[in-house]
C-alpha cells in the first residue's frame, strides 16, 4: 500500500504567483538540497510501462479523445518559464529549465514532483498501515523541509504548503490510496462489494472541511474535503466525474498476477490514527474480498453479507454521510432497507472478525491485523456512544471542536472568513503555523510514530518491499542510475555498452532480506549487477 498527496501551494502577499512555478521551485529545491548533502538524485523518472489509459473494466481509452489531465505518463508537460530561486548554486538553477528536473527519486523510495500545479509526494510501498503513516508523515517533513529552503532563497517570501484537499474556490486537489490486489479478484466483485464501505468510512476518516459545496460558498462544517468533489461510482477520471472507485489498470507489477487499486475519494490526513484506520481497514476489506471462495467453504458467506450492504445511490451518499455530523442519517440500501453510516461499517468489521477467526492464518494476519480490528470496532463503537471521546483519533471531530469553541466564544458563524482562514491554516506543514501541530503539541491529537523515526524514514526506505532497492540504489549509486519508476531502475554504468534495466515487477522481492548483504557487497552498481546476473 501507499500513498499519493498533492499539496496545496501559496505565496502569501503574491496573488499573480504561478503555483506550476512555485511546485517546481519546490521540488526543485528540495532536489539541490539532497545533493548539497551528498546524493546528487538526477535520475529521470521512466515512463516506459506507464499506461494510465488502461481501463479495469476491459477496455483502453483512445488517447486522442483522453482529458489531457490523464496523460501522467508524458514527461513533456515542462513548468512554465519564470525567474529562479537566488542564491542557488548556478547547477541548481540551470535544472529549472529541464522539466525532467522537478521530479526526484528519494533514497526513502518515494517520488517527489509535480502533479498538475502542485508539489506531489508518493510514499514508498509498505506492507502495513503503521508503516503507511509513518512515510506520510515523512512526506510532510521533505515539503518543509523544502519550503524552508525555497523561502530562504526568496529572500524571505514564504512559500507555503498545506496537507489539505481544497482551497477554498472550486479546486481541489488529491490524496490517492494505492492497494495491491490479487488479480484473479474480479473487478466488478470489487467495486460492487467495496463501494458502501468506501462511502461511509468517512465517519472515521474524514478531515473535517468548513463550507459545503465546490467553492465552500454554503454554511456549514463537513466530515470530508473530498465529497463535494465526488461525481461518479467508477470511472478513468480523476480531475473530471472523479469516481468512488478509479478504474485505472496501471498495476506497476506483475500484470498477470496482481492490480493496483487507485482511491482518490480519501481526504488528506494530519491525524495518524486516522491515516492508519484509513489504509488498515481497506486493506482488510481487500482481503476479505481475496478470499471470498475460501471463506463460502468456511462457511461464512460475506459475498452474500457484504452484497446485501449494497446502496442505492452512493454517489449521493458521500455527501449526506459527509453532512450528517450526528451520524444518524439513513441510508437507503438496493435491497429497500436503510441503514446509516456506523452500522454499515459495523457490518464491514463484522464480516471482517468472522473471517479472520475462520482462515486467518500467517502471512495474512500478524498482530498489526489485528490492531487494526481493534481499533476500527473501539471507534465505531465510541462515534455512536460518545463522538467527543475520538477527538484524538478521528480528524473531522478534533477539528470541529476546537472550531465550535471558537464560535462560541466568538459568536461566530459558520460562513465567517476567520472559520475558512483556521481551517486552511489547519494544514499549513509549518509546526509554528500550523493548527495542527500547535494541537499535536498540546497532546490534542494521537501520535502512532515518534519523531526519530519519521526523520529515519525521510532518509531510509522500508525494508519489506521493493521501496527497499529503489531507495538503497539512489543513496549508493546515484550518479550511476540513468532512470527509475516504481517497477524498475536503469543503470548507467561507465564502460558499459548500453544501460542495463533492473525490473522490480514483483513488490515484494528486492527486500533487505532479499538484497541487503549483496548491496552491502557491492562497491559499485557495476558489482551490483554482477551479483545480479549471478543469481
Amino acid at each position: 500500500m501507499g500513498i499519493e498527496t498533492e499539496y496545496g501551494v501559496l505565496a502569501p502577499g503574491r496573488p499573480a504567483a504561478n503555483p506550476m512555478l512555485l511546485s517546481s521551485q519546490v521540488v526543485t529545491t528540495y532536489r539541490a538540497l539532497v545533493a548539497r548533502a551528498g546524493t546528487r538524485p538526477a535520475a529521470r523518472w521512466d515512463y516506459d510501462d506507464e499506461d494510465p489509459l488502461a481501463d479495469a473494466r476491459g477496455f483502453h481509452l483512445r488517447r486522442a479523445a483522453s482529458h489531457p489531465s490523464l496523460l501522467t505518463d508524458d514527461p513533456a508537460r515542462p513548468a512554465p518559464p519564470g525567474p529562479a530561486p537566488r542564491d542557488v548554486a548556478r547547477a541548481d538553477v540551470d535544472e529549472l529549465d529541464d522539466p525532467s528536473a522537478a521530479n526526484c527519486i528519494l533514497t526513502n523510495g518515494a517520488r517527489l514532483y509535480v502533479d498538475h500545479a502542485h508539489p506531489e509526494y508518493s510514499s514508498p510501498e509498505v506492507t502495513g498501515p503503521r508503516d503507511a503513516v509513518l512515510w506520510d508523515v515523512a512526506g510532510e517533513r521533505v515539503m518543509l523541509a523544502a519550503t524552508r529552503e525555497l523561502t530562504g532563497f526568496q529572500g524571505g517570501h514564504d512559500v507555503v504548503l498545506y496537507k489539505n484537499n481544497v482551497d477554498g474556490k472550486g479546486a481541489s486537489y488529491g490524496t490517492h490510496e494505492n492497494y495491491l490486489v490479487d488479480r484473479a479478484l474480479p473487478f466488478g466483485v470489487l467495486t460492487e462489494l467495496l463501494t458502501p464501505f468506501l462511502v461511509t468510512r468517512q465517519v472515521y476518516a474524514g478531515s473535517g472541511r468548513v463550507g459545503l459545496g465546490p467553492t465552500g460558498d454554503r454554511p456549514g462544517f463537513q466530515m470530508s474535503q473530498r465529497a463535494d468533489y465526488i461525481e461518479a461510482e467508477v470511472g478513468l477520471e480523476t480531475t473530471l466525474r472523479r469516481p468512488i472507485v478509479n478504474t485505472r489498470d496501471e498495476p506497476h507489477a506483475d500484470r498477470s498476477r496482481w492490480r493496483r487499486l487507485h482511491l482518490i475519494l480519501g481526504d488528506a490526513n494530519l491525524f495518524e490514527v486516522a491515516t492508519y484506520l484509513k489504509l488498515g481497514t481497506t486493506s482488510l476489506v481487500l482481503w476479505v474480498l481475496e478470499h471470498l471462495e475460501e471463506l463460502s467453504e468456511a462457511g461464512v458467506p460475506a459475498r452474500t453479507d457484504l452484497a446485501a450492504l449494497r446502496l442505492a445511490d452512493p454517489v449521493a451518499d458521500v455527501q449526506r454521510v459527509s453532512r450528517d455530523l450526528d451520524l444518524v442519517a439513513k441510508l437507503d440500501l438496493a435491497d429497500g432497507r436503510t441503514m446509516t453510516a456506523l452500522e454499515v461499517q459495523d457490518a464491514y468489521a463484522d464480516v471482517v472478525g468472522r473471517a479472520l477467526r475462520a482462515i486467518g492464518r500467517e502471512p495474512d494476519t500478524d498482530s498489526e491485523t489485528y490492531a487494526v480490528l481493534d481499533r476500527w470496532r473501539s471507534v465505531l463503537t465510541r462515534l455512536d456512544t460518545d463522538p467527543l471521546s475520538c477527538a484524538r483519533e478521528v480528524e473531522w471531530i478534533g477539528k470541529r471542536r476546537l472550531l465550535e469553541g471558537l464560535r462560541r466564544r466568538d459568536g461566530l458563524s459558520w460562513d465567517h472568513p476567520r472559520l475558512h482562514a483556521l481551517d486552511l491554516q489547519w494544514a499549513d506543514v509549518r509546526p509554528e503555523r500550523g493548527i495542527y501541530h500547535r494541537l499535536l503539541a498540546s497532546g490534542g491529537a494521537e501520535r502512532l510514530v515518534d519523531e526519530q523515526a519519521v526523520a529515519d524514514a525521510v532518509h531510509h526506505p522500508p525494508t519489506d518491499t521493493r521501496a527497499y532497492f529503489r531507495g538503497e540504489v539512489m543513496a549508493r549509486y546515484a550518479d550511476q542510475v540513468s532512470a527509475a519508476s516504481w517497477d524498475s531502475v536503469i543503470f548507467d554504468v561507465p564502460g558499459a555498452s548500453a544501460l542495463q534495466r533492473v525490473p522490480m515487477l514483483d513488490p515484494l522481492r528486492g527486500t533487505r532480506a532479499h538484497i541487503g548483504a549483496l548491496l552491502e557487497a557491492s562497491g559499485d552498481a557495476a558489482a551490483l549487477l554482477s551479483g545480479l546476473r549471478g543469481g
